[in-house]
């Protein structure tokens, strides 16, 4: 085994969260192809990296519906690294991003938790 290649995020909507995370979280997309049964195939990542990403996908019944923001029971499941944090933290904000917490500098690095569109949470994190 080399990595883990893809995340699957349930969202409600394609597009919604494709905005969000190539505008907000400013993530590249790397696939968005139309599938046979109506669905899509949306790859989105952190501009640079190269292994890791998230699968979008759009919940399909009512079970899946209810997973959407609450994947990881409340908790932080996400943990998003920089190497900028004060800047992605500035620019995150002026992007309409909601900060749970203001940034803590802790001795393994700055963090400070988020929510994405449907209430995930996430650490932006700079570790020290």
């Amino acid at each position: 085994m080399a990595h883990i290649a893809l995340v699957t995020l349930v969202v409600h909507d394609y597009d919604e969260a494709i905005r969000f995370y190539t505008g907000a979280l400013r993530f590249e997309m790397v696939e968005d192809t139309r599938r046979p049964d109506g669905s899509r195939w949306v790859v989105v990542r952190p501009r640079g990296a190269g292994a890791t990403a998230l699968l979008l996908a759009r919940a399909e019944d009512g079970d899946q519906r209810g997973r959407v923001g609450d994947q990881t029971g409340g908790r932080v499941g996400f943990f998003l690294h920089t190497e900028d944090f004060d800047g992605d933290h500035a620019r995150m904000t002026a992007a309409g991003v909601r900060f749970l917490e203001e940034p803590r500098h802790e001795p393994y690095g700055s963090v400070a938790v988020f929510e994405d569109l449907y209430g995930n949470r996430w650490d932006l994190l700079q570790p020290a």
